[in-house]
């Protein structure tokens, strides 16, 4: 084995580990919390953190794919690695300095918000530490066992604190708190490690280049707005428009569809920057066509599953979200081979453009199904996954073209 594909196979487990317990962990806490907190509750504390994910999305700023390429880039050039960092970490401050901001004015002026705003503010710690942690730097230096013992170590903390404090109905205050401590943790030990074990300087970057990193990232960020658009977004209504119970069920069946479909994270991880380095499209097709052939047993088990599933985890309150899960579980048989295709594949390969403007499409006919649901007074758990699974087949269908367009499944390109 060579030792790229070495290094390959090591952030694969690394990343693969880390998945496992980025999984585990939930599924060890969420069925005791939503018995704890009932359904109400339970919804209101992931209705604040579906409110969170845009402002992660905002203060990340497409970094985690355009700066982990320049990392991947330049790691060896000691100077580039410090000016991309500083730049990209100057960046995110100020983008994490608006994003409170804002938050703080929807809480004032919204008045769902207003009445539990401790609950959205506690939750924005968590964006504090996500925006600290350099992920993106680890991905591009290919160094995923930092990222795996930290995360590890964060969600632990929090699984552990959840069993200690929270204990009956009252105590959803405290979900958010150790949450976020989870990803501070997490964050502050990250950020100090980056900068002693890589010996990057710290400096305030110049004007060009905090320009440069902004303007390359903008295209990868208008990506992950669009993409939030029709999977975080639907929490968000749901918990605006509807009720937190609505919000409940579909968090309980979503979570176990996002387990499914983060088996991919590893993969996907690891191929972006060994594809971008070494355009090595035959290693890419074999682990595409396993993975894709073990998401289609798991999706078939959990479909025939469902019903038990979500009883035996969330309890017989929750019973209801089988129906959901079911069709989340068609919806992963698309996203699954449409994220490897993405920018594993696509944006790997320089064509980023095209995988971005995949979801930008995807995201806009989300947006309008949305609502034409609510103008018929449509709108409920059952319909925005179909939504979802309209989304995913057109961003998969778009990819597809782009990679038969650019030929880039030919092992010599």
């Amino acid at each position: 084995m060579t030792g790229e594909k070495k290094t390959l196979l090591e952030n694969f487990i690394s990343l693969g580990a880390l998945q496992i317990v980025s999984y585990v962990i939930p599924l060890i806490s969420l069925p005791y919390l939503s018995r704890v907190l009932g359904v109400e509750k339970f919804g209101l504390v992931f209705f604040a953190f579906a409110f969170m994910a845009y402002f992660i999305i905002l203060t990340d700023y497409g970094f985690g794919l355009s700066a982990t390429r320049e990392i991947a880039v330049n790691r060896h050039n000691q100077n580039n690695l410090s000016n991309i960092f500083n730049s990209v970490m100057l960046i995110k401050f100020v983008l994490l300095l608006v994003s409170f901001l804002i938050l703080s004015l929807a809480c004032w002026f919204v008045s769902k918000l207003r009445a539990d705003w401790i609950v959205f503010q506690l939750s924005f710690l968590m964006v504090v530490g996500n925006a600290i942690y350099p992920v993106w730097f680890f991905q591009g230096m290919e160094r995923m066992k930092y990222i795996t013992f930290l995360n590890i170590l964060s969600k632990s903390i929090f699984l552990v604190l959840i069993f200690i404090f929270v204990k009956q109905e009252s105590d959803y205050i405290i979900v958010p708190l150790l949450n976020s401590m989870g990803f501070l943790v997490a964050g502050i030990i990250g950020l100090g490690f980056a900068i002693r074990e890589f010996k990057i300087k710290l400096y305030v970057p110049k004007w060009n280049s905090l320009k440069k990193q902004f303007k390359y990232s903008s295209e990868f960020f208008l990506s992950r707005v669009s993409l939030s658009m029709y999977s975080n977004t639907n929490t968000f209504c749901l918990g605006l428009i509807g009720s937190n119970v609505m919000v409940g069920y579909y968090v309980a069946a979503e979570k176990i569809y996002q387990a499914i479909a983060g088996l991919q994270t590893p993969l996907s991880g690891a191929m972006y920057p060994f594809v971008a380095k070494n355009k090595d499209i035959k290693t890419y097709k074999k682990w595409f066509k396993v993975a894709v052939i073990m998401n289609l047993f798991i999706c078939l088990f959990v479909y025939i599953f469902a019903k038990l599933i979500i009883s035996a985890f969330y309890g017989i309150d929750m019973t209801e979200a089988y129906k959901v899960l079911r069709i989340f579980c068609v919806i992963a048989l698309i996203t699954f081979p449409s994220i490897l295709l993405g920018y594993p594949l696509l944006g790997a390969l320089g064509h980023a453009r095209e995988a971005n403007g995949s979801v930008i499409i995807g995201s806009i006919i989300h947006i309008i199904g949305l609502i034409m649901l609510y103008a018929l007074n449509k709108m409920n758990i059952y319909t925005i996954a179909c939504m979802v699974f309209i989304t995913e087949s057109v961003v998969l269908g778009i990819r597809v073209y782009s990679a038969w367009k650019y030929k880039l499944l030919k092992e010599s390109i």
